[in-house]
């Protein structure tokens, strides 16, 4: 039996990326995701790419909390409970710390911890007893880079989140994990306001710094989002799950 057999997952930040293929791997070990994103069109080819497996899909921003309502509103009456919840949805915009405007820190907070928050919080009253939180989370938590002040701050916080809600969750049996990539090749770096130039220079940065000597990609995250969502990791609470290349680790 496929180890995710009938489990039910939520996913904000579905429709690609690490969610997408996350949702893939959850799909091949026998479970059915709900796919929540902002942007229809990718919502859709991703529903086709899971060949019968995705429950549905539902449009909207995660830091909107009437999107939300509706998000767990449509999962309810799909699924009932949630066993699953994949808090994946983030934006990377970046800025030296001089040039952050207003504007880019609210987004980054308004996505990355209003979203993520609250996201968990309206799940809450539908996630079965024993069931798994995932939060994509980011190295960056752990490692000071240049332009990157507000989305690093906006990880950490997701780091203290699991710790606070791992201790009071724990009546009910669920556990909250930090799912935490490294570079990995996704399309979020073609939406974070840099040039070419700027991202390949950042790109040859980071990769400098990683023992693996390569980008990860989101197939080999989603990997490690399927021991987290599945009953394997039963006894893995409020901690990260570095997927970096070791670049965490030197």
């Amino acid at each position: 039996m496929e180890r995710l057999q009938d489990k039910r997952i939520v996913i904000t930040g579905g429709n690609s990326g690490i969610g997408l293929a996350s949702a893939k791997a959850f799909a091949r070990e026998g479970a059915r995701s709900l796919l929540f994103g902002r942007d229809k069109a990718t919502l859709a080819s991703a529903h086709d790419s899971l060949a019968g497996h995705s429950a549905g899909t539902i449009a909207g921003d995660v830091s909107r909390l009437e999107d939300l309502d509706r998000l767990m509103e449509s999962a309810s009456s799909t699924f009932e409970k949630i066993d699953v919840l994949l808090v994946n949805a983030g934006v990377a915009d970046s800025a030296p710390f001089a040039d952050t405007t207003p504007e880019l820190f609210d987004k980054v907070l308004g996505v990355n911890v209003k979203g993520a928050y609250f996201t968990i919080q309206k799940a809450l009253p539908h996630l079965a007893d024993g069931a798994s939180v995932i939060i994509t989370g980011s190295v960056v938590n752990e490692l000071g880079m240049p332009g990157m002040s507000v989305y690093g701050m906006s990880k950490a916080a997701m780091r203290n989140l699991a710790r606070s809600l791992t201790a009071e969750f724990a009546d009910r049996n669920i556990r909250v994990n930090v799912l935490q990539p490294g570079p990995i090749e996704t399309p979020i770096y073609g939406r974070i306001g840099l040039s070419e130039d700027e991202i390949k220079g950042m790109s040859e940065m980071i990769l400098g710094k990683v023992p693996a000597n390569r980008f990860g990609s989101a197939e080999e995250v989603a990997e490690a989002a399927v021991f987290l969502a599945s009953d394997e990791s039963s006894y893995v609470r409020g901690t990260e799950l570095n997927v970096d290349g070791g670049m965490t680790a030197v």
